[in-house]
């Protein structure tokens, strides 16, 4: 299992007209990834100010998360991955181990993990909790349709749509639920690369007059849940 990954992402907000464009022609040239279509269910890690995505949220040149990602609602012996991924000048690199759900949840009481993954990243979330004293601070999931071009599997293209987040219940096992990030028939296009987009989709890209947009799902629902209730309760006081 690829625990290391390192990438351009690039985001395009789009309508549901222009989803279904893109899908149409790009058909041809893809296939489904090992996940295909799922639920795509967050746990985020952050402060108890929320200093992570504070920062975030400003567009530095260097940012970073730690959270807990399953695909589809887990149970305890269901694999999630533990992550920290970072951004760089525009440049993704995810660092992650594997391990069930009760795992986890050991992990979160004593400091261990039963696992035989990469264990210099193991290392790295251990400082990263221990460090920052980093606690649940918000759920986040999304309907997830998943890509990769035919002929490489480097280039791929994810459609997120019905983005939830809760900021409270924060347990990957208790479903789906909350308040919806996207306007209706909204959807989020993500391209991820190792290298140049592919020239027959930037062609789709032109026919169906899509431009890259800014939308992070942490930074929506911090800003959505956290920020504005606080500023309303500041000015109310």
């Amino acid at each position: 299992m690829v625990d290391i990954f390192r990438r351009v992402e690039k985001k395009y907000i789009l309508s549901r007209e222009q989803y279904q464009n893109i899908k149409k022609m790009m058909q041809e040239y893809v296939v489904p990834d090992e996940y295909g279509k799922s639920t795509i269910c967050n746990i985020y890690f952050d402060t108890e100010d929320y200093a992570f995505i504070r920062h975030s949220i400003t567009k530095p040149f260097f940012k970073e998360k730690v959270r807990l990602r399953s695909y589809n609602t887990p149970n305890k012996e269901s694999t999630v991955f533990l992550e920290i991924k970072r951004k760089v000048d525009g440049v993704v690199g995810k660092r992650r181990i594997a391990l069930t759900l009760s795992e986890f949840e050991q992990y979160r009481k004593n400091g261990k993990a039963v696992t035989n993954q990469n264990l210099q990243i193991k290392n790295e979330l251990d400082y990263y909790f221990a460090k920052y004293n980093l606690k649940e601070k918000m759920y986040i999931s999304y309907e997830r349709e998943a890509f990769y071009e035919k002929d490489n599997p480097n280039f791929r293209i994810t459609f997120d749509t019905n983005i939830l987040a809760r900021d409270y219940q924060l347990g990957l096992s208790k479903g789906s639920y909350g308040q919806s990030l996207l306007a209706p028939n909204q959807y989020i296009m993500e391209v991820k690369t190792l290298g140049a987009i592919p020239l027959w989709f930037v062609k789709v890209l032109d026919r169906c007059q899509v431009k890259p947009g800014s939308f992070s799902k942490y930074g929506e629902a911090y800003t959505e849940l956290i920020f504005r209730e606080n500023a309303l309760e500041q000015r109310i006081s």
